[in-house]
């Protein structure tokens, strides 16, 4: 099985709000985003929408469906508590029974949202939007100082703040 990263909504908007999906594309391993997840992509945002279109026509992202027994299985427990929404509940469920790494910035909702509904036999691997960055800069696909640019624009005008990047050295 190849290994991808499945994207949460929250993780998906910050990098279609600033119209950068090409960053996910160059992200070392595939991104997948469920259609749960893109049926958040709300109306009230067309812009976002057309943006995600865009990105799934240029290969940034694959979209699929929560079809296999196992994955609806999980998705139903994780709805028990009501704190999570669909979008995040598809993402978790098809991340835990294919084994790929889930991308999520509300690391508590999955942490507790996992021991309600009793999930366990293998560790979730998870990544949040500034782990996605810093493996960008990393992987010379982005200098610091445009990775800074983006902090400020996200933290300036959509209200999405991240602590600090590495430094320069």
């Amino acid at each position: 099985m190849a290994s991808a990263t499945v994207a949460d909504t929250s993780v998906l908007i910050n990098f279609l709000c600033i119209d950068r999906m090409d960053l996910i594309g160059q992200y070392p391993e595939p991104f997948i985003a469920t259609d749960h997840v893109a049926g958040e992509i709300v109306d009230a945002y067309p812009e976002q929408q057309a943006r995600y279109a865009a990105a799934l026509s240029a290969g940034y992202i694959a979209e699929e469906s929560v079809t296999d027994p196992n994955e609806v299985n999980t998705f139903l427990r994780l709805g028990k508590s009501g704190r999570l929404g669909a979008g995040e509940r598809s993402a978790i469920a098809v991340a835990f029974n294919r084994a790929y790494t889930l991308a999520i910035d509300d690391s508590r909702a999955l942490k507790s949202a996992i021991r309600e509904a009793g999930i366990s036999g293998h560790s979730l691997h998870s990544i949040r939007t500034q782990d996605i960055v810093v493996s960008l800069i990393r992987a010379g696909k982005i200098t610091i100082q445009e990775a800074n640019a983006i902090k400020e624009t996200w933290a300036n005008h959509h209200r999405f703040r991240f602590k600090s990047l590495p430094s320069e050295t």
